[in-house]
């Protein structure tokens, strides 16, 4: 049943939507820990199988089986809470519990221009851009690299992009990279940007995303980052990405198995490097589209998965990490905010924690589009209203202002209406005029006032670095360059 407050006179609970009962996680979880005691996962780095080994766990070869009670104790070390900081020195998100904080995405490979409709590759200007744009919206508490630089040599793009959003933005970094060195330039940047070691971890201004590879591997690069993660005390996303009939079971309850089972596998290791470092648990799970080929961010499916996941990360008492607000559509139309509105307001409901891809991703993950980032948080603005839900108090059931009224009256100027009138959303966004006042203000439709109010967000500049800052972010891009040369043409 929802929370009821516990005033007698103001009585108020939080929507919540459950997608398994608690006798399906019991089966999920029994089957998670089936998977990796009998199964395993494959790894192959050599201080990971050490590490493992010495712990309990059953080499066979690059087979690593887990025995059940390894994963309990992994579960008992790792945080149940977890802070990330803003480069103000501001708490900025709380993880842990049913709370929702709302982030965009990363890695796309295009830029869908709101100026031109132009569809060029992503350069490191665009992540700027679109950082900037994240920082003014203000239902994204964090942030992503969002795209790939494609004007950098790969060695030194994932350093980069993840500088443009500090340059960029206040708000927390998620931010996924090639391997621990880059891990490592994230982490000097964000100390840099927070002032000192302490600050950083009392509320990290950074969390790395990594993903072991679906069915149930680990590369190197992967296993190092973790190590380097829990050394560090860098909170760790360990998120793989099984799709259902093709690198997962066809079926939902399948691919929810693998999925924690993949992220569990990772904490495990992750607490044996360093018990208590922050952890937060998911996997982004959706279906392979057998008609296009595709692995589908927009189907319903997609919510049905996450939302179970996130039911098994409240089982387990880890923080999650959530995904809605995507979509498979090419532009911001219909199907895009249909999409949007359904694993929001579902990811919402169930209580999702850090939730991504709230904003940019369109074409399946490959496109980033600022429209797509407005409507998306003018969504959001409507989540939140329903995630307020009723309040009932004797201010709001307002008996004594009806009996004052009376049969035939209005309530237009009562003192009651003008101290709550402004309770109520009101969109810039949306048209609600007549058909006649819409025609004189020259027919805009939706997505002309979408193009307006994007252009217009876009324009507002981020809170700037200080320039000491900006010397060293020019010392450490010299240094990336140095290693990894731009080809000759």
């Amino acid at each position: 049943m929802p929370k009821t407050g516990m005033n007698v006179d103001n009585i108020r609970f939080t929507p919540e939507l459950k997608l398994i009962n608690d006798a399906q996680i019991a089966r999920i979880h029994g089957a998670v820990l089936d998977v990796l005691e009998r199964t395993g996962v494959q790894i192959t780095h050599k201080k990971a199988l050490e590490i493992l080994e010495g712990l309990g766990a059953r080499i066979v070869g690059n087979r690593v089986k887990i025995p059940s009670w390894m994963v309990e104790d992994a579960l008992r070390t790792a945080p149940k809470r977890l802070n990330l900081g803003n480069r103000l020195g501001e708490t900025a998100v709380t993880l842990g519990g049913r709370r929702n904080w709302f982030g965009p995405s990363l890695d796309c490979i295009y830029w869908l221009d709101p100026k031109t409709g132009e569809r060029p590759r992503f350069i490191s200007e665009h992540c700027g851009q679109a950082a900037a744009l994240a920082d003014n919206l203000e239902n994204y508490t964090w942030v992503m690299t969002i795209g790939m630089a494609e004007d950098y040599p790969a060695k030194a793009a994932d350093k980069v992009i993840m500088r443009k959003v500090f340059e960029n933005t206040v708000k927390p970094l998620v931010f996924c990279c090639n391997d621990r060195y880059s891990v490592q330039a994230a982490y000097e940047m964000a100390i840099l940007c927070q002032g000192s070691l302490e600050a950083f971890e009392t509320a990290p201004l950074i969390a790395h995303y990594s993903e072991p590879i679906s069915p149930l591997v680990y590369y190197d690069p992967a296993m190092e980052k973790i190590i380097f993660c829990a050394e560090k005390k860098i909170p760790l996303i360990n998120f793989p990405a099984p799709q259902c009939g093709g690198t997962a079971p066809a079926t939902l309850a399948g691919n929810v198995v693998q999925g924690a089972a993949e992220s569990l596998s990772g904490l495990v290791i992750h607490q044996a490097v360093r018990k208590g470092a922050p952890f937060i648990f998911g996997a982004f799970t959706t279906v392979m589209n057998m008609k296009a080929s595709i692995f589908s961010y927009g189907a319903p499916e997609l919510s049905i998965m996450v939302g179970a996941l996130a039911q098994m990360a409240q089982f387990y008492g880890l923080p999650f990490f959530g995904t809605g607000g995507c979509t498979d559509s090419k532009t911001s139309d219909q199907q895009a905010a249909i999409e949007a509105t359904i694993q929001t307001l579902t990811s919402a409901y169930i209580g999702s924690g850090l939730i991504h891809d709230c904003a940019a991703w369109v074409e399946h993950g490959s496109t980033v589009s600022p429209e797509y980032m407005v409507m998306v948080n003018e969504i959001l603005n409507n989540v939140g209203v329903m995630m307020k839900g009723l309040e009932v108090s004797s201010e709001t059931l307002a008996t004594k202002v009806i009996d004052k009224i009376g049969p035939g009256g209005n309530y237009l100027r009562d003192k009651h209406t003008l101290k709550h009138f402004k309770e109520v959303f009101y969109s810039d966004l949306y048209d609600v005029t007549n058909m006649e006042t819409w025609v004189s203000q020259g027919k805009k439709t939706f997505n002309d006032r979408l193009k307006e109010k994007t252009l217009k967000r876009m324009a507002i500049a981020p809170p700037p670095l200080a320039p000491e800052i900006i010397k060293e972010f020019d010392k450490m891009e010299a240094a990336w360059m140095k290693l990894s040369p731009v080809p000759s043409s």
